[in-house]
């Protein structure tokens, strides 16, 4: 089982590297500011352009994994994000990064669904969700590595040297899918045959209400910890950009604690529903007194912000649940449906919550950065705790499997 083993970890480590690139432009947010001579909105719209380009392939990564396997597709967009990492690294304007944003993303969108095709066409259904949950946990330790890390990064070199760095990390994950990942099985058939696999997926409604409940869990850490809770821990509580950047990677670290945790208990347990509202009556409070609640020591705001990170991880359940709710043979395209929503969360929030603080701002500029009060940002998150809330009554809604397919 090595060669398996090598495969899933390749994709999980693809996901590590995604995660990276996702969060990394929290920290260069006064940086990208400065440069352009723009806004929160923008900025969010640029950060968003990862989401635009990861959720929208999301589909068409898990109708292609369906039918031609993993291993060219990993090896392939791996090339092609790190590719992307020089465009927006060398780009001298505004609309060349924002261009290699989006093929970042939508490059990075085969890294998940990568993962989770090789531990489901390797492994057994009762270690999926388990090693689901540990490549959601490499993920996090990209985006922690991509937070606090890259701002030292930034600090000593510049935002445009970091981000070409990055681009070493695609050809690395290349050469290992080449090396490591095998296709156990692919599928057959033509453009009709993919279409009415994801016209039976569309249809079943348990799939839509296990999207939206990992939406609404998800966008805590897209929202804020992806964007916006750097600054925020700056206005709110008073930490300097670095060590802001590391308390919000806290709520990166609790999600991927979170996750493989969570992964476990629903196997441990038998169940599905039950650990993700778990995680539900975890990050609720936790985000609400992060947000809301009274000044407080920062060793309390850091267990506040990795609570949060961790119950939100208990929407790794969604990605086996929906596995069991369709076809095995449309596995892919179920995971990547949910994957679309859950993950376009990022390109909801990020510049909505820009546009909010754009609203709410005062018309203050320190070195050319608009700075924001931590009254604008308690505003703007409302958002964020109405998308709990909604994930939170379609999670009620979700079928229980029993951790068992329910369709042959």
């Amino acid at each position: 089982m090595l060669l398996p083993f090598l495969g899933w970890l390749t994709g999980a480590l693809f996901f590590f590297y995604a995660w990276v690139l996702r969060v990394s432009p929290s920290v260069m947010v006064e940086e990208l500011m400065r440069d352009f001579s723009v806004g929160g909105a923008a900025i969010g719209n640029l950060s968003a352009l990862y989401f635009y380009g990861y959720a929208g392939m999301q589909i068409p990564v898990g109708l292609m994994i369906d039918r031609f396997g993993p291993r060219r597709l990993l090896a392939v967009s791996a090339l092609v994000c790190g590719a992307s990492c020089l465009l927006a690294a060398w780009s001298p304007t505004l609309e060349g990064v924002a261009l290699g944003r989006f093929l970042i993303g939508a490059s990075a969108a085969f890294s998940l669904v990568g993962a989770f095709a090789v531990a489901g066409q390797w492994f057994p259904p009762t270690q999926f969700a388990l090693l689901g949950g540990l490549a959601m946990a490499a993920g996090m330790a990209g985006g922690v590595l991509g937070q606090a890390p890259v701002r030292l990064l930034v600090e000593a070199n510049g935002w445009r040297p970091t981000v070409a760095m990055t681009a070493i990390g695609g050809v690395v994950i290349a050469l290992m899918a080449i090396a490591f990942v095998r296709d156990k099985t692919r599928g057959s058939g033509g453009l009709g045959s993919v279409l009415g696999g994801l016209a039976t997926v569309a249809r079943n409604p348990q799939t839509w209400l296990i999207s939206l409940a990992g939406l609404g869990a998800n966008g805590t850490l897209l929202g804020f910890g992806g964007l916006w809770g750097v600054p925020f821990m700056g206005a709110a509580h008073g930490l300097e950009p670095a060590k802001a950047a590391f308390v919000t990677s806290l709520l990166i670290a609790g999600w991927g604690c979170g996750a493989p945790f969570f992964g476990w208990l629903s196997g441990f347990m038998g169940r599905r529903r039950a650990p993700f509202l778990i995680g539900y009556a975890i990050t609720i409070p936790s985000f609400l007194t992060l947000v809301y609640g009274p000044p407080l020591p920062t060793e309390a705001v850091a267990a506040l912000t990795f609570l949060a990170g961790f119950g939100g991880a208990a929407q790794i359940v969604c990605f086996a649940t929906v596995r069991e709710v369709n076809p095995p043979a449309l596995a892919g395209t179920a995971i990547g449906i949910v994957n679309a929503l859950v993950t376009g969360t990022g390109a909801i929030y990020q510049p909505l919550i820009g546009w909010l603080l754009d609203r709410a701002w005062s018309g203050t500029l320190v070195g050319g950065a608009r700075i924001y009060t931590a009254a604008d940002y308690r505003v703007a998150f409302g958002v964020l705790v109405c998308g709990l809330l909604f994930g939170l009554v379609c999670a009620l809604l979700m079928r229980e499997t029993r951790c068992r397919p329910l369709v042959a």
